[in-house]
């Protein structure tokens, strides 16, 4: 018998040449391959093409073998890559640029109610504000577009108001017939769900003790097309994103507005914490401080604007809230108008404390308005009766504004000095940072971007503290003594009663030395 045998009957090279077969035979827990089927189909792939250079791209070879075999059972699907934010806002912008096809297109240029926003953001940027010429240039499109779709008699680009989330481009048009019947609808609904709800509970609250505390009335609002409710306005956050109309703004609003700092967040329907609490959300809050920027910072020249006569109006009556344009207007020079704040007026009446513009007499109820005999009106005049707010009149100068703070309202100025004959007449609010307004000839305009909030003096810083106490001298007045000991007390005891004694013997000696005397 050889000595290369093995006790088996095999010779050891055999064995091991069947162990490393079922090795290279044994299958890939990810693959699901073996190495020995492998190598099987990538020698004959050697064979078949008989490339140069084996050695070099037998690498490349193997990974072809594999890929070979995953290739139909791999999906050619691929998912879309999502569009990002920019890219969703350019599409939704893409469609200000279509083009209309319609044949009075060149009448429509003509007679537009919306302004030529290129040229008014040439003399914004003149004046060293504005947005920009390529954001006017959308913004001057999702005007036309908003004009269209809405039907407006009239409409122009008030502003930008900032918000940490997301800005809002507002817009302010002139109200249509029948916008008030809509909106008196929607808030008679909402006060019937009100009425229901109070209803509801009151029943749930029946067998609790009443409060008979009744709350002041409520100041109406001005009629839209009137006071703080002129105008109608409507905002976005991009031009080509939809435009979203605000409500109009109620005299608690603009009171409470007044009373509160907060900034814009972007969105219309969150809520407003503050304290007081803000009778509404976002978008009504956003209202209020729009009422309050027109109505201290909407001016023009001076004669440009003529106070408009109503049918029908007595003159002891609150004053006009309506104005004209005035066709014998000239325009003023421009340094005049950068030196004198005087050649500028106010053209949007003046809010009162009430949060009204025209004031109205709460003392006044409405059951004895309708009293026919007139008996309600002699009960009426009573010596209590709140004397009427009366506010500055319509087309009032800005040299009759008051400072507040120590700091002039206004700052005004000329674009250019070099170049004077070409230059605008540019007017600045510092009681509302972000208002501004430039004049040139016969045109004018009014802007707002800013963060919506009044200037409210210097930035606050907290008083210094005191510095900390001395400590109080210590001494024997104050100092704690121990507590003393049985015997301490007992001797104490003993030398009070021995000096008690002391003194009864000298007051019976100075007894006797008296009746001796007598």
């Amino acid at each position: 018998m050889d000595s290369t045998d093995n006790q088996d009957g095999g010779p050891p090279r055999l064995q091991s040449a069947e162990t490393l077969k079922a090795f290279m035979l044994k299958k890939s827990t990810k693959s699901n391959l073996n190495l020995y089927d492998h190598l099987v189909r990538l020698l004959i792939k050697v064979m078949d093409e008989h490339p140069e250079n084996v050695v070099d791209v037998f690498e490349d070879m193997s990974c072809d073998v594999k890929r070979d075999l995953f290739q139909d059972k791999q999906s050619t699907l691929r998912d879309l890559p999502q569009a990002t934010v920019a890219e969703q806002l350019a599409e939704q912008q893409r469609l200000l640029f279509s083009q209309q096809d319609d044949a009075d297109q060149e009448d429509e240029l003509v007679e537009t109610p919306v302004p030529n926003v290129n040229e008014i953001g040439f003399y914004l940027e003149q004046a060293g504000v504005g947005l920009g010429r390529e954001e006017m240039q959308r913004v001057f499109l999702a005007l036309k577009q908003l004009v269209e779709s809405q039907a407006l008699l009239r409409c122009r680009l008030w502003g930008k108001i900032l918000g940490k989330d997301s800005s809002y481009i507002i817009a302010e048009a002139e109200h249509r017939e029948g916008e008030e019947e809509e909106e008196q609808i929607t808030e008679e609904s909402a006060e019937e769900e009100e009425k229901e709800a109070q209803e509801r509970e009151e029943g749930e609250l029946d067998l609790l003790p009443q409060s008979t505390y009744k709350p002041p009335p409520v100041v109406p609002k001005e009629a839209i097309g009137t006071g703080a409710n002129k105008f109608v306005y409507y905002v976005c956050k991009e031009p080509g994103l939809p435009w979203v109309k605000l409500p109009s703004v109620t005299p608690t609003q603009i009171t409470v507005a007044r009373q509160i700092r907060k900034f814009f967040t972007g969105r219309l329907d969150s809520p407003v914490v503050s304290y007081p609490p803000f009778p509404g959300n976002e978008a009504n809050y956003l209202r209020a401080q729009i009422a309050r920027i027109s109505a201290g910072t909407q001016v023009s020249p001076q004669g440009f604007f003529q106070a408009g006569e109503e049918e029908g109006d007595e003159e002891d009556e609150a004053p006009h809230d309506n104005y004209e344009l005035n066709p014998d207007f000239e325009g003023i020079a421009v340094a005049e108008m950068a030196e004198s704040l005087s050649t500028w007026v106010h053209h949007v009446q003046h809010i009162l404390l009430q949060g009204r513009c025209t004031w109205v007499n709460m003392a006044m109820k409405p059951e004895q308005d309708s009293n026919e005999d007139g008996e309600a009106e002699e009960k009426e005049e009573e010596p209590d009766e709140p004397q009427p707010e009366v506010g500055p009149p319509l087309l009032s100068p800005l040299s009759q504004d008051a400072e507040m703070f120590s700091t002039p309202p206004w700052s005004s100025k000329m674009s250019s000095t070099l170049t004077s004959q070409h230059a605008v007449a540019v007017l600045r609010s510092n009681l509302w940072p972000g208002a501004y307004a430039y004049a040139c000839a016969k045109k004018f305009e009014n802007i707002y971007v800013g963060w919506g909030l009044k200037y409210a003096g210097e930035g606050y810083s907290p008083p210094v503290p005191p510095p900390p106490q001395k400590e109080y001298p210590s001494g024997p007045e104050i100092t704690e003594a121990l507590d003393p000991s049985l015997e301490e007390e007992q001797a104490l005891k003993d030398a009070l009663e021995d000096q008690q004694d002391v003194q009864e013997e000298m007051e019976d000696a100075d007894e006797e030395e008296e009746e001796d005397d007598d």
